[in-house]
């Protein structure tokens, strides 16, 4: 009778302690936080992988894995598909989006300028301006992308038709210079380092410059917030000290940005973002480093810019109503210690 007893209480015990460990294991598994990177060797998107760098993930107990995927519409169809919480994208994806009923939130703003160029390639002095892309073929990170938007923005403006020229879809970095050097496309749009990298072999020149605000409100007509970290309204209501924890590293890392050299950021990143040039990485973002909030809060106005370009040439907003409001947030970065 006693040894049947050992052996019910060690069957029950060992039962216990299996679903405890299975508890522990999925409760592991649910902290982890995904956030996929619209590309996160781009200089727009520094912040993603300097807040890994300096350890301020796990400063607030989180566990953050990052993910990278070169275009930014790839990256919001992975959250939207619940495959990641998070996207380090821009902001104008939380607009488009609600125009198609889905209600995402910008949580962390980074930067209030896209740090985009329109680089033309050395091979055709003939594009001079935007009403000059009638014909060509002209890369974009990915169609839907915000490279995407912004070249149907720019193309549009200068009198064209949509239909007047091709976006071709060609990344970032080495897939974006091969296709320039290939003549696949005759222009394009990018970020650095692959701007200073094209620059500096003198395949190509620059178009359209939107590094600064200076340019940026020259060509867009205000101050347009780009990189972001953006989530689904959704999971932010159900994880609200999850999103402020995110906030809190995000805001700390701007702080970061704001109050060091872009020598000593760039000693922080991985060294193949330098693409074998960090002179040139770190004159780069010497240069863009104006582009970034300092405190992650929407700049007030920005909003307002990012709607009237999309209402230019998206038919996802264009006879919409579209609550500016509801796409972005300042709750947490505000609260952000």
């Amino acid at each position: 009778m006693r040894s049947s007893r050992a052996l019910f209480h060690t069957v029950a015990l060992s039962l216990v302690m299996t679903a405890g460990s299975l508890a522990a294991t999925a409760a592991h598994a649910a902290d982890k936080i995904s956030i996929m990177v619209g590309g996160y060797e781009k200089q727009i998107y520094l912040p993603a992988k300097l807040a890994e760098a300096l350890g301020y993930f796990k400063e607030q107990g989180l566990n953050v894995e990052l993910l990278n995927e070169p275009a930014g519409v790839d990256a919001e169809n992975e959250m939207l598909a619940g495959a990641v919480q998070g996207v380090v994208g821009f902001y104008d994806h939380c607009i488009d989006l609600q125009g198609k009923g889905k209600f995402v939130e910008s949580v962390v703003q980074f930067s209030q300028a896209p740090g985009e160029v329109e680089l033309v390639s050395s091979k055709h002095p003939e594009i001079k301006s935007p009403a000059d892309f009638k014909g060509k073929s002209l890369g974009v990170t990915g169609l839907g992308s915000s490279t995407n938007f912004l070249t149907q923005y720019l193309g549009v403006k200068s009198g064209l038709k949509l239909s007047d020229f091709t976006s071709v879809p060609v990344g970032a970095g080495q897939t974006f210079i091969a296709a320039l050097q290939q003549d696949a496309i005759q222009a394009g749009m990018t970020t650095e380092p692959t701007i200073s990298h094209l620059l500096k072999t003198g395949e190509a020149k620059v178009l359209i410059d939107m590094r600064t605000m200076a340019g940026t409100k020259a060509v867009l007509g205000g101050t347009y917030p780009a990189a972001s970290l953006y989530m689904q309204a959704s999971w932010i209501k159900d994880h609200k000290e999850e999103t402020q924890k995110l906030a809190n590293a995000f805001v700390k890392t701007l702080h970061f940005i704001n109050t060091h050299s872009a020598a000593e950021i760039a000693d922080r990143m991985p060294k193949d973002f330098y693409v074998g040039d960090k002179e040139g990485y770190v004159k780069a973002l010497e240069n863009g480093k104006a582009m970034f909030t300092p405190d992650g809060v929407m700049p007030e106005d920005g909003p307002k810019t990012v709607l009237a370009v999309l209402s230019e040439f998206s038919k996802n907003v264009q006879g919409k109503t579209i609550d500016l409001s509801k796409t972005y947030t300042t709750e947490f970065v505000k609260n952000a210690k």
